[in-house]
């Protein structure tokens, strides 16, 4: 197989996938390692990939913090559906945490208003979504406000939440890497929802497909403490497949 012809299947993998590693190219074309970094560090300076630890992806998984208003203007459609599939599991009497994001805020939005159920959150957008929901117990965790996702985060988040066990977590997140796990773009939400997961027998992700490939600043988990992911049908096959393997729920909606 000739350079161009291998660099042609990258690209193409890379299409189809949105990842790509070195470990599988080198095994699929049968060439080694060094001559597939070489092959990506040309496609790289051509401006046609990004490299990374040991594989590439299309674009730069690098993302920035932006504000819960410029957000939610975003794969409207997507959050909507993600939040109506999530508002199922959501049981009589249970005692759930919301995370911060546009796609949990949704979620919030879409809970029936007469469903008994006692909610822990950090985003003052979650509690009044809820406010009017007779039947809904709200703890608001105090602590520093982040304006750019109207959530508190900090030392008396995180102490607050110490005292409580949920069945539930319901948590968005700005990156989903098979390197890196689950990333936010600030470090204290990040360091916020890692506790959040201590509380809590099940998490669940609620994601667009976007999310997938991306990287924020700060890291919350690896991907194997999350037990369900649900996304909608622009999630790339190969994330989907290895999400799967290891014992991660992934729902399509």
């Amino acid at each position: 197989m000739t350079i161009a012809e291998r660099h042609k299947h990258i690209l193409e993998a890379l299409n189809k996938s949105g990842f790509v590693s070195v470990a599988d190219l080198s095994k699929e074309l049968d060439v080694t390692m060094v001559t597939i970094r070489k092959d990506l560090k040309i496609l790289e300076d051509k401006g046609l990939l990004y490299r990374s630890h040991g594989s590439a992806t299309p674009v730069s998984p690098y993302v920035n913090d932006r504000s819960v208003s410029e957000k939610k203007l975003v794969r409207v459609e997507e959050k909507t559906k993600i939040a109506l599939a999530a508002k199922d599991l959501v049981d009589e009497d249970d005692a759930i945490i919301i995370g911060s994001g546009t796609t949990v805020v949704a979620l919030a939005q879409a809970i029936p208003k007469n469903k008994k159920l006692t909610v822990l959150t950090a985003a003052m957008n979650v509690t009044l979504s809820l406010i009017d929901a007779p039947e809904v117990e709200i703890v608001q965790l105090g602590g520093v406000v982040r304006k750019s996702s109207s959530s508190v985060v900090g030392h008396y988040a995180e102490e607050m939440l110490k005292q409580f066990a949920c069945s539930k977590l319901f948590l968005s997140v700005d990156g989903i890497s098979l390197d890196y796990g689950l990333t936010t773009s600030h470090m204290m939400e990040a360091h916020l929802n890692a506790q959040m997961i201590k509380a809590v027998q099940k998490t669940i992700v609620l994601a667009d497909s976007s999310k997938f490939g991306k990287k924020g600043f700060g890291k919350i988990c690896n991907l194997e403490d999350i037990d369900m992911v649900i996304t909608d049908e622009g999630i790339p096959e190969l994330y989907k497949e290895r999400l799967e393997e290891m014992g991660i729920e992934v729902r399509v909606v």
